[in-house]
């Protein structure tokens, strides 16, 4: 369903964010989302990390 976006879709999106934040507030935007990925991510690793290290429970 989603996996055939064109460029089309995207320039409307991007059209659409646009009109909403205005051009000053969209670098913000991205930022800010770029920081929340990136926190995502190291947290996912993080919790795969702690998940290795624990032992396996006595059966």
């Amino acid at each position: 369903m989603f996996g055939k976006i064109g460029a089309g879709e995207i320039i409307l999106i991007l059209a659409v964010l646009l009109l909403l934040f205005g051009a000053k507030k969209l670098p913000e935007l991205a930022r800010s989302i770029g920081k929340s990925a990136r926190a995502l991510k190291d947290g996912l690793k993080e919790g795969m990390d702690a998940d290795d290290e624990d032992p396996p429970p006595d059966a």
